[in-house]
């Protein structure tokens, strides 16, 4: 491991979740000082941990308070808290599933952006990774459908191209990181599916989580100074078809 990110402090949403543990696994690795950010304490834990409900402000709020007390500044965030729904057919999706998972993906994503990124614009330096999904950039319907993942995630590309254009020039870089499928312990769970969604990757296999830590690491990193608003697809070939 390197230590490319030492001295760095990095905050991670959705820290519990198999994307965000991952992230925040690769980052300590290689020196940060990360705060994972959840309703639940990863296990195993790797960084601080800090409870937080990213659709509540007043929660974010403490939580950032906390991080800025103990480490005295923020300079990354990667915006990985998400869910997904069960697949129903649009005509027939239930109006709380709609709202809930509109609100976790995207306006728990907003806020978290929001928060931290007060904390950035008034130190005039920051990386902000939001983890959208290739479902934000191809409708993945095969064969789930899946109407309210498709639109929050689509969401948070738009939603991470307008802070990238509005912050860029206050010294605060902001990404969208979209994966395709990938092997945690949600994809496990449905078992069944696995050999479609592998069948329809010309990879013919879902990505590791350690792969996805490493491009939101690379996104954060010097070596991406100059993306601004940039949606880095990283789906095994997925949405070629």
């Amino acid at each position: 491991m390197t230590d490319e990110f030492k001295d760095t402090v990095i905050v991670v949403t959705g820290a519990a979740g198999g994307v965000g543990q991952a992230v925040s696994g690769w980052l300590a690795a290689r020196g940060a000082r990360v705060f994972d950010l959840d309703r639940r304490q990863p296990a195993p834990a790797v960084g601080e941990f800090v409870p937080a409900d990213v659709l509540d402000p007043d929660s974010i709020d403490d939580a950032v308070a906390t991080v800025v007390a103990k480490a005295g500044r923020i300079d990354g965030l990667v915006a990985a808290a998400g869910l997904s729904e069960e697949p129903t057919p649009a005509e027939d999706m239930p109006v709380e599933v709609w709202q809930r998972t509109i609100d976790v993906n995207l306006t728990g994503v907003f806020l978290s952006c929001q928060r931290i990124g007060r904390v950035m614009l008034d130190q005039g330096r920051g990386r902000i990774v939001t983890i959208a999904s290739m479902s934000g950039a191809h409708v993945v319907n095969n064969p789930q459908q899946q109407v309210a993942y498709n639109s929050s995630k689509a969401g948070v590309v738009a939603m991470t191209k307008s802070l990238a254009f509005e912050w860029a020039a206050r010294g605060v870089r902001v990404n969208a990181l979209s994966p395709g499928y990938v092997d945690t312990p949600l994809l496990a769970s449905k078992v069944a599916m696995h050999p479609i969604w592998k069948g329809a990757t010309p990879l013919g296999r879902f990505a590791a989580p350690r792969e996805v830590a490493a491009a939101a690491g690379w996104l954060l990193s010097d070596a991406a100074a100059f993306c601004c608003g940039t949606e880095l697809l990283m789906d095994g070939g997925y949405t070629l078809a």
